[in-house]
């Protein structure tokens, strides 16, 4: 098993507390809508909607929730429609990040990314600039875990790629979209599923200065808070937060 503190990062800061909670529900409506859109309204036909559906359940998204942003999709509910879009820049010390965007406005989200770049020192690239620096990988979240070559072997079992021990956390990583194959089978084990999701995954980390570090923090805090951008990735490894 790899020694890793990375993903700890990325995941750590998709719920920090309970005021963010309304903007995750929001977010994740936006990827329900374009799911429903892009391949119906019925889970069991449409695979992506039953993954978005599943991380909404992980984050305690209510189910009238989730219902109503179904239908809105569907057409049953007046609603708005989503184009996704992605953004690449620069941060910092040379560091790649990737922000992945729903909006209904594409040139007020240009703008509000690009601001939260330039503030902190960033840049915004072109399309393709930093992306051949990811690889998308499923990521499975497993905390409370006794035995960790337990699971190791558990995870393998079922097809992990690799397995990585955080601290108290353990990121099982599979192939694009096996996530939730993954989770479902490691819960029935009886492991405490913390979140599984694709995620973009760097292929190798950089580190910044001490200077460098709160800036570039700052920047992506920023670019997390806006409403209309989903997931930010980046390749930096930050200093675990208190």
């Amino acid at each position: 098993m790899s020694g890793h503190s990375k993903w700890h990062n990325i995941q750590a800061r998709k719920g920090k507390t309970d005021a963010a909670r309304g903007k995750i529900f929001t977010k994740i409506g936006r990827e329900i809508a374009v799911c429903v859109k892009a391949g119906g309204a019925d889970p069991n036909t449409n695979s992506k909607l039953r993954d978005v559906i599943a991380k909404a359940k992980q984050n305690n998204m209510p189910s009238d929730n989730i219902e109503r942003s179904i239908k809105k999709a569907s057409g049953e509910l007046s609603g708005v429609n989503y184009e996704a879009i992605t953004y690449e820049g620069y941060g910092v010390g040379g560091s790649a990040v990737i922000v992945e965007c729903l909006t209904d406005n594409k040139n007020r989200t240009a703008g509000d990314v690009r601001h939260a770049f330039d503030k902190h020192g960033g840049s915004l690239g072109s399309t393709n600039c930093v992306s051949y620096l990811f690889k998308r990988k499923g990521v499975v979240v497993v905390s409370d875990v006794k035995d960790v070559d337990t699971l190791m072997m558990d995870a393998l079992e079922e097809g992990a790629v690799d397995v990585f021990e955080d601290e108290d956390l353990v990121q099982v990583i599979t192939e694009p979209n096996e996530h939730n194959k993954m989770s479902e089978a490691l819960a029935k084990k009886g492991y405490n599923i913390i979140s599984a999701d694709t995620e973009l995954v760097p292929d190798t980390y950089v580190d910044l200065s001490a200077d460098q570090a709160p800036k570039f923090q700052r920047m992506i805090d920023a670019l997390e808070d806006l409403d209309d951008v989903q997931e930010v990735y980046h390749n930096v490894n930050l200093p675990d937060e208190e």
